[in-house]
């Protein structure tokens, strides 16, 4: 038998396209990756597939046609986006004083409703990159149940643009109060089947624990947040780290695990959606009676803002997500940049982490980083 020629044996290595059409693929992103056999020897993150350059679109709008936009930076927490884009106009124009007390409780309600929204989402998502089919069909339904919420807020379901300069743009509705309680009476019966589902299942378990480990020293060389540094069991968290809004007055703990796994990741975001909720209940109960929801600001249709410059930073469910915007004196934004935890999360992270990994296990663990692909792409 003739013996195989050499160039045959050296060309084990196939390059492969996953995505932006996968279903295990978060967002509109692509990576491009490398594999021998099943095992993945490098990978590149490709995004741009959909929403982009935000940033130079917000330039050439004035202050308020900026908020429809930069809600379409992370989709599924649009609100995290319109606090920090109203918070870093506010003390630009001088106005951060005049936001009244309501209306800074509703934005801390708005932002834990995000946050619960987009919980829900990405663990029913996690289970589902594995095969679990019936946990994101569950989570989605009870993600529903708050954006029916939204819904009667702000007569929007994903883009709100709710949060402005100065405040909120109404107050809430009467007995609005009473049915986010009935939605989270709703959403916690829920749960312990999807914990059945999810974090008892022995697939959930094989597929998830000690995969996609992270080790702890990357947390301060790749300035890593959010629950991937919160599984390693570092208690980081922007609203205690660096408190805004009504936070320091809210009585939580940061929620950690350890393990630094996919399972880790998972477990956190599971944790946090408990937290959410106390958190939202808290805030009702605590809320001051009556008052107005909107300070002094701008002429939504010509304000000049004074020259200046500031960074702003809050916590996402993805981890420390900031605002760096200058102003020149006109009626727009002159500079205007977002750094999220998605570049990290998405780029250099996963590049970093993905030689050696299995081809199946690479969905589950661009599930477990979070990343929302217009915020790379901005």
């Amino acid at each position: 038998m003739n013996a195989i020629p050499e160039p045959l044996i050296a060309s084990r290595e196939v390059q492969l396209w996953v995505g932006p059409q996968h279903p295990g693929v978060p967002g509109n992103m692509a990576m491009q990756i490398w594999v021998e056999g099943d095992t993945i020897n490098r990978g590149i993150t490709h995004v741009g597939y959909l929403h982009r350059a935000f940033e130079k679109l917000i330039e050439r709008r004035t202050f308020y046609q900026a908020f429809p936009v930069v809600c379409r930076i992370c989709v599924p927490e649009p609100d995290t986006n319109e606090y920090l884009l109203a918070t870093a106009v506010e003390e630009l124009a001088g106005i951060s004083g005049d936001v009244p007390p309501r209306a800074q409780w509703i934005r801390t309600l708005v932002l834990e409703m995000s946050r619960l929204a987009a919980l829900l989402m990405v663990v029913g998502g996690q289970a589902g990159g594995m095969g679990l089919g019936a946990a994101p069909q569950w989570m989605i339904a009870l993600r529903d149940y708050v954006l029916d919420l939204f819904e009667e807020l702000s007569g929007g379901r994903i883009y709100h643009m709710y949060i402005i300069y100065g405040g909120v743009r109404r107050d809430l509705p009467e007995g609005f109060a009473a049915r986010v309680e009935a939605v989270l009476k709703r959403i916690e019966e829920r749960l312990p089947m999807v914990d059945n589902l999810i974090f008892e299942s022995a697939v959930f378990r094989k597929r998830a624990m000690g995969v996609g480990v992270v080790p702890k020293e990357w947390a301060e060389e790749t300035t890593l947040s959010g629950p991937v540094v919160r599984a390693m069991g570092i208690p980081r968290d922007v609203r205690k780290d660096y408190p805004y809004l009504v936070y320091p007055e809210l009585d939580f703990d940061v929620v950690t695990t350890e393990g630094s796994d996919i399972y880790a990741r998972a477990l956190v975001r599971r944790l946090e959606i408990d937290q959410a909720i106390d958190l939202i209940r808290q805030i009702l109960a605590r809320m001051p009676k009556g008052g107005p929801v909107l300070g002094k600001a701008g002429n939504p249709l010509r304000w000049q803002v004074p020259a200046g410059q500031t960074y702003v930073r809050a916590e996402a469910t993805r981890g420390e997500y900031g605002y760096f915007i200058a102003t020149d004196g006109s009626d727009k934004i002159r500079r205007f940049h977002v750094r999220g935890p998605s570049y990290v999360h998405g780029v250099s992270l996963l590049e970093r982490i993905l030689p050696g990994l299995n081809i199946s296990d690479l969905y589950p663990l661009m599930n477990s980083l979070q990343v929302c692909p217009p915020e790379i792409e901005r």
